[in-house]
């Protein structure tokens, strides 16, 4: 497994690593969820990501009750939570969402009990809060590190913009700044890691824990002939996300790629994995699996980053079609 350095940190992340969101509580029961994790440790995966808002809590339970079980060094892996959205759904009551002080803390809390350690590693900010003072939320993150319940905090979809007036803040008052930024990229999901966030990688520096290098399945191919039963597109609750995937303009670019992988002789997901992971920038990708298979195959991502030379990089761009034009200075 390799590993990079998560920005202007010493902290290192294998660079694919092992996240829960839409699987566990809702996919996978404890004994998959152990198994998987297993899988994904003994491999050299050292970084597992959750969030309160997954199965409304559920998850980090899960997760927690699966590292309890293994009793692994704690030093050994980095575990994840981020706040924001709240772990009530529709019961939040004010207070139990956003990036206040009051629902840091408290959210900080209540991810630490369920996933049943004394320190979260990596703690982000899921969403930027129009509602909350920056200099508010900037010195909470810092205030949780002096406390020893976080070690290094960071973002999550926020733009650019955003990103740099934290550190300003965090400059201004001699803070601890964000150091880690969680968005989403793959073939079809390309400009903030690709333009946006140029000059911040340049600058202040940050690392990158890619959500979706798959585009939520789409780009393993197996939606390339329907969506199958007990498929993520197929699940109550995920319409938004097949509305936003299953298009016709990008199956066809998908089958393409497909085409590509069948030349190259690895599947299409450790394809499109290994393309995500080819960006210096992206400091791990975030990898989901409800079984065993679904697994080993994404690992071979780390097989194809050889064969992914300027040719070969040049015909997925072509294929996809989604490169971002650069503005010119």
């Amino acid at each position: 497994m390799e590993y990079r350095r998560m920005g202007k940190t010493g902290l290192q992340l294998s660079v694919l690593s092992f996240g829960s969101w839409v699987s566990f509580h809702k996919q996978i029961d404890d004994k998959i969820a152990d198994e998987l994790m297993g899988i994904a440790y003994d491999n050299g995966i050292n970084f597992f990501d959750n969030a309160e808002v997954y199965a409304l809590g559920e998850s980090e339970k899960m997760m927690g009750r699966v590292l309890k079980m293994k009793n692994w060094e704690r030093s050994s892996y980095v575990v994840s939570s981020k706040a924001f959205f709240g772990c009530r759904g529709k019961e939040n009551k004010p207070n139990q969402a956003g990036l206040s002080r009051k629902h840091l803390i408290e959210a900080c809390d209540e991810a630490l009990q369920r996933l049943q350690v004394d320190y979260l590693d990596l703690y982000y900010c899921h969403r930027p809060d129009k509602g909350t003072p920056i200099e508010e939320t900037v010195w909470t993150m810092h205030n949780l590190i002096q406390q020893g319940k976080i070690l290094y905090w960071g973002t999550s979809e926020w733009n650019g913009v955003e990103i740099m007036e934290a550190h300003s803040v965090a400059a201004q008052y001699g803070l601890i700044g964000p150091k880690v930024e969680q968005p989403q990229y793959n073939l079809f999901e390309r400009n903030k890691m690709e333009n946006e966030y140029l000059m911040i990688f340049k600058t202040v520096g940050m690392g990158t824990t890619i959500w979706s290098p798959l585009a939520s399945g789409l780009l393993s191919g197996k939606y390339n002939e329907g969506i199958p039963a007990g498929s993520r597109f197929d699940l109550k609750g995920f319409d938004w996300l097949k509305d936003q995937w299953m298009k016709d303009e990008l199956l066809n670019k998908v089958k393409g790629l497909s085409a590509l992988a069948s030349e190259l002789n690895v599947s299409t997901a450790a394809l499109c994995i290994g393309w995500c992971i080819k960006n210096p920038n992206v400091t791990s990708a975030i990898l989901g699996a409800t079984h065993k298979e679904q697994l080993v195959e994404n690992l071979k991502a780390l097989e194809v980053l050889e064969k992914l030379n300027p040719e070969i990089l040049q015909r997925i761009d072509d294929i996809a079609g989604t490169k971002p034009r650069l503005p010119e200075y």
